[in-house]
């Protein structure tokens, strides 16, 4: 069964959490305003902080707040994951999608559903992009996609764990 987001962020290290919180924090699309409340409203609850306050601060600072909190909601560490994703791991996104077989536009998946690779294939682009990119990378990457679709990705606990 795949990790929720917030088991995902809570299990970062302090540097992937600094950096995702980052991510979050830069992302300036529409969708992703409601996170940003979300998160603003947690960190002032947190620190005993008025929101207004929070969302005043400087992004350098409202990142590091939230880097410094291990529990968030899985709304934000689904945001942050992807935007960390996206943001400094398009390389590793785009070969894994390859290796797979999935066609994308630099590591954004080009359909809106896919059917779930066989086993065998999985467990073979798992070993690919483990060769290539730090395997830490490659496993947050493939369990941050487990945990988002579990349906496509339901072989993904199998793939890791065999090629471990």
């Amino acid at each position: 069964m795949p990790d929720r987001p917030s088991r995902l962020w809570k299990a970062l290290t302090a540097e992937q959490r600094s950096a995702a919180a980052d991510a979050f924090w830069k992302e300036d699309q529409a969708d992703i305003q409601m996170q940003h409340m979300e998160a603003i409203v947690a960190i002032a609850r947190r620190m005993n902080f008025r929101p207004k306050s929070v969302q005043s601060l400087p992004l350098e600072r409202k990142s590091k707040m939230l880097a410094q909190m291990a529990d968030v909601s899985d709304s934000i560490a689904t945001r942050a994951l992807i935007s960390y994703h996206f943001q400094t791991k398009r390389d590793l996104m785009g070969a894994f999608l390859d290796a797979v077989g999935i066609s994308h536009d630099n590591g954004m998946i080009a359909e809106e559903s896919v059917p779930a690779p066989p086993a065998a294939k999985l467990a073979a682009a798992v070993k690919q992009v483990r060769s290539t990119f730090p395997p830490a990378d490659v496993d947050l990457y493939l369990r941050t996609i487990s945990s988002l679709d579990g349906e496509t990705w339901a072989g993904m606990d199998e793939a890791l764990s065999t090629n471990n």
